[in-house]
């Protein structure tokens, strides 16, 4: 499974130049200001990875979810949580150092699917990462990539 964001969503944004008509080009706006392939891509993915006995039911679970996390700000639904994020780090830290050099910290995030990377996480300048620091810079990053509507 693929993480969310990781490949182009679809061919509204893959041939936005080469629309023919206005109504085609103002549904691939309306696509892409609604972030609609996006929520789709992480409604699917979301529905392989638990694979719920009543999609429907947990479809709408995940929407009133991604509501609430808009309206709230709190954590919307996210198919990572901190025993992967945890996994991720051990791999990374096999002689258990407790900490990642910044090379390691961007390739995991960027594996997660994350774009928008802090450039500048505690412990930078040392080149150590600590174990918290890239589980904190992940969540938010993931909750960024996953946030399908505008940030309020």
């Amino acid at each position: 499974m693929r993480a969310p964001g990781s490949y182009p969503s679809n061919r509204f944004q893959q041939n936005r130049g080469k629309m023919a008509t206005p109504r085609e080009k103002d549904a691939a706006e309306y696509v892409e200001k609604h972030k609609i392939i996006e929520l789709m891509d992480n409604m699917t993915s979301m529905l392989l990875f638990y694979r719920p006995e009543n999609p429907r039911e947990f479809l709408i679970e995940q929407l009133e979810q991604l509501k609430t996390s808009r309206e709230s700000g709190v954590r919307g639904p996210n198919l990572f949580d901190n025993s992967n994020l945890d996994a991720v780090f051990g791999i990374l830290d096999p002689a258990n150092q407790k900490y990642i050099t910044f090379a390691q910290y961007k390739q995991a995030l960027t594996m997660l699917g994350i774009k928008d990377i802090n450039e500048c996480p505690d412990g930078v300048n040392e080149d150590r990462i600590s174990h918290e620091t890239f589980k904190t810079e992940a969540m938010e990053g993931l909750q960024r990539t996953s946030a399908t509507y505008a940030q309020l």
